[in-house]
Formats: structure tokens, sequence, C-alpha cells
């Protein structure tokens, strides 16, 4: 049995008197892809943002690597071992490549006191963070491009930078928020590509558009309506479930 890494119990996220996100489950286990699918409006950003804290639950719990996160800031939860990306790419366009995933990578490093004397870091911890940057940059595919201004590189390759400034931070637990969105075939194969590279390691949700990456990636799926789960299983249950191709997937998927 795969480890259960993240767990949310009955998550509830109201805004006023629209329920946002209304008694949601999900559990995310090491060496799955789980995608979390839906129409516009159905609730998965909202469900991201409070797994990732960017938003505190009217009422639920989330436990990440077996502690109870729920309420914790976004900075405390990604220390704990969840990283994420964002619907819009989230990066710095004047800096390189290498400058990118180091300052990501510098964040993890616990915060001291102020003291003028820690402006002279050691060299040991300077390579902790180079390797932490070498690593994340291979494994997201941008080794060629690690000296490259990320204003200059694909709009497929900044999406594998941000990818690649989270694993500069370590997690176990990476939560993709439209990882796809606006690439071409080729680049739509590269990230394919780097998730499946990612998914041993890590447990992953996946919020993406793109049906036919979900279903080639997805291990589960449950998919949203309306802020609330109609269905979960794997991608052939819910490819033959009436009600999720009557509510989102349609004819094409049937």
């Amino acid at each position: 049995m795969s480890e259960l890494l993240l767990s949310a119990k009955q998550l509830t996220k109201r805004f006023g008197g629209l329920a946002a996100v209304n008694d949601v489950s999900v559990n995310l286990h090491r060496g799955r892809i789980h995608a979390v699918i839906g129409p516009n409006g159905a609730g998965k950003s909202t469900l991201t943002n409070l797994l990732s804290g960017d938003l505190p639950p009217t009422s639920g719990r989330i436990e990440l690597n077996g502690q109870d996160i729920t309420g914790w800031s976004p900075e405390r939860i990604s220390r704990q071992g969840l990283g994420r990306s964002y619907q819009k790419t989230n990066i710095f366009l004047p800096f390189s490549v290498w400058d990118n995933v180091r300052l990501a990578a510098q964040s993890r490093e616990r915060q001291l006191p102020f003291n003028p004397l820690h402006w002279f870091t050691s060299a040991a911890r300077m390579s902790e963070v180079n390797a932490r940057c070498e690593r994340a940059i291979e494994l997201a595919g941008l080794t060629e491009r690690t000296h490259q201004i990320a204003a200059a590189i694909s709009h497929g390759e900044q999406r594998q930078l941000e990818v690649a400034m989270t694993l500069a931070t370590e997690p176990t637990v990476l939560l993709l928020d439209e990882p796809l969105a606006g690439m071409g075939a080729a680049e739509a194969e590269s990230m394919v590509a780097l998730l499946q590279r990612l998914k041993p390691e890590h447990a992953i949700m996946l919020v993406e558009h793109d049906m036919d990456a979900v279903f080639a990636l997805a291990d589960v799926l449950t998919v949203m309506v309306n802020g609330q789960v109609i269905a979960s299983g794997t991608p052939e249950q819910i490819r033959n479930d009436e009600g999720v191709q009557a509510a989102y997937l349609g004819e094409e998927h049937a």
C-alpha cells in the first residue's frame, strides 16, 4: 500500500452564503497522481488554496506528513513538505533560470535571528543550496537553460521552471494548478514526461483541463461540480460514470 502523505477531511470554505468548497475529502499518496477535474467554478482552485494554506478552511481538517496543518500559514506548510504551482506562471522574468531556482532553494534555509555575521555564509551551506538547485533543474529538464534569462525561454519551459523552483524546496507533496495551460503539443508532451519522472517520489495533485493528459497521467480522479465531489475513482471508473458524463465529460470521453 502506498504511503499516505496528505489527507484532507470534510473541507468546507464559505464566502458569505456561498460554499466554494463543500465537505470535500481527498487523500494523496506517494507514487500516485491524483487529478481533480470539473468545470470552471467547480471549486478546484479553492481546494488547492485550502491545502496550501493560501486560504483558511471554514471547517474540516488537513494532515501533511502526519502533522495537523489546518490553519497554518503557506510558509509553514511549505516547510512541512508541500510545494505548489499556480495557474499563472509565478517566476522572476529578469533573472536567470539558476537564480530563480536558487531563490527558491534558499527559502528552505532555516530562518535565524538577525546577526550581521550571517552575511558570511559557510561554504558548506552554500554548497548544499547549490546542489539542491542543480538537482531541481536537472529533474525539470532545464539543464541546458540554466544560465538563460527566464524571459527568454519558451512558455512551456517557464512552466517547467516554476516546477523546478517548487522542487528546490524539497517537497514530498506537489499541488500543480493547470501546469499544461497554454502549451502546444510538444511542450505539453515535455510536461507530461516531467510529471511522470516526479511521480515515484512524490504525491501529486493535478488540477488540469486537458482531459487527454489527465486520463493518461492520473491514477485517481476526483470530479467536482459546484464545490462538491460528485465522483472519485480510477480513470476507467470516472470515464464510465454516467453522472460524470452528464455533468462534465460529455460524449467524447464516454
